[in-house]
């Protein structure tokens, strides 16, 4: 290479991140004609630009400004460049989806029809009958009106006939109670924590560069286990209480925690209450078939001197439990991101979430032992005070005090 082919790649290498494609070629252009014969290909070398390139801004350079592609800022002649691929292969976009539906359109023994649609996987798939890029078929599939979506949760399983009827069961009954001046309480088990150093879901803000270590793998570390926090949310007055327990998740520690926040909140909320009204879901510690929840209960309704009164939802609507979306939700907002180390650091965090409405939370820890496998003979369900509610009374019914059952007879 010639020292002035040098030194023209050398301004072009200065210049280039200034110009487009038109100037470009037309500064490629302006150094080959400078140069003479030779200068062209000597050009094309130093600066990469083609040779076809340098060859047409010569032509620019010795043709009117009027020209097309030469004036007004234009930087390509009217239909100039290369063709988009679908112009080219108009039966590239049917091919594609083909690949991206097979379902509905197409064949369901695609290729892709197991697999991973990424763009990279699609574009490897239309090759080798059409050359195409991922960045090309990302444009054909929003030009086909397909983008990235998650599933959504819209489709109902099965639902019990009378689950409208249940709902709007449990909301008289619990109008009626608050307005009695009766506690009412919506009740339920959060999720299970493991307690460590693990990696908890969401981000918060820290110095920059400096995350927050935590395990690689989510083994239990068995001095510490997993909490277990059971939940109970004042409906009228926007308070909750968490008994963070250490041991199983059974009956008995539902009604424990109930018993505690009693004790601990309820008590003092309600001093002029003549029956406590429960609403639960279906399943786990406190589900409609659990005989230790109703024995337990028993006994809680002996203990205060009032009935218990419990509202189940009806199965599969879970999500609608008050405790749900009211207390739990924003336990979970307020913790996220940070590894639940220690029960004190979780009772904490717990503790100290609150909302813009008001929400107030308290939490303990429960260090008692709750055996799991208990079971209730027939003769023990015989003995309780269970009073059925006429409609549903599987999922509607009191735990009278047996004293009051006592003074009946």
């Amino acid at each position: 290479m010639t020292k002035t082919a040098a030194e023209a790649g050398m301004r072009f290498g200065l210049m280039k991140g200034f110009l487009d494609e038109r100037t470009r070629r037309l500064f490629a252009a302006s150094e080959a004609k400078v140069m003479g014969r030779g200068g062209v290909s000597a050009v094309a070398r130093a600066t990469g630009v083609s040779r076809r390139a340098v060859a047409a801004g010569l032509d620019e350079l010795e043709g009117s400004p009027c020209v097309p592609g030469t004036g007004s800022g234009r930087v390509r002649r009217p239909g100039g460049g290369r063709k988009r691929v679908v112009d080219c292969e108009p039966e590239i976009l049917a091919a594609l989806e083909r690949l991206i539906d097979p379902v509905t359109r197409g064949d369901p023994e695609s290729p892709l029809r197991w697999t991973c649609k990424s763009l990279r996987r699609l574009a490897g798939e239309l090759r080798p009958e059409h050359q195409v890029s991922h960045v090309t078929v990302g444009e054909m599939l929003q030009q086909l009106g397909y983008s990235l979506q998650a599933n959504r949760k819209t489709t109902e399983g099965s639902s019990h006939p009378d689950r409208n009827a249940q709902f709007e069961f449990i909301n008289t009954r619990c109008l009626e109670q608050q307005a009695a001046g009766n506690p009412v309480i919506s009740v339920d088990t959060k999720k299970k924590e493991l307690v460590g150093d693990f990696k908890n879901g969401g981000r918060e803000y820290r110095p920059k560069g400096s995350p927050e270590p935590v395990r690689v793998h989510d083994f239990k570390i068995p001095e510490l286990g997993r909490a277990n926090p059971y939940g109970v949310y004042d409906l009228k007055h926007n308070m909750g209480w968490v008994n963070l327990g250490v041991d199983h998740d059974t009956a008995a520690f539902a009604v424990e925690s109930i018993r505690r926040w009693w004790r601990g909140m309820g008590s003092g909320l309600y001093r002029e209450a003549r029956q406590l009204q429960i609403v639960a879901d279906g399943g786990g510690s406190n589900g409609t078939r659990v005989r230790l929840w109703k024995k337990e209960l028993q006994e809680l309704a002996e203990e205060l001197g009032m009935p218990v009164c419990v509202c189940h939802l009806p199965p599969g609507t879970s999500k609608w439990n008050k405790i749900e979306h009211r207390l739990f939700s924003f336990i979970t907002m307020n913790w996220r991101g940070r590894p639940l180390v220690s029960h004190e650091v979780i009772i904490n965090l717990i503790k100290s979430t609150t909302t813009q409405t008001g929400l107030s939370v308290e939490a303990s820890l429960d260090e008692n032992e709750y055996p799991a496998g208990i079971k209730v003979s027939d003769e023990e369900m015989a003995a309780l005070n269970l009073v059925r509610d006429d409609f549903h009374g599987e999922w509607n019914y009191t735990l009278e005090p047996r004293q009051k059952q006592l003074e009946l007879r």
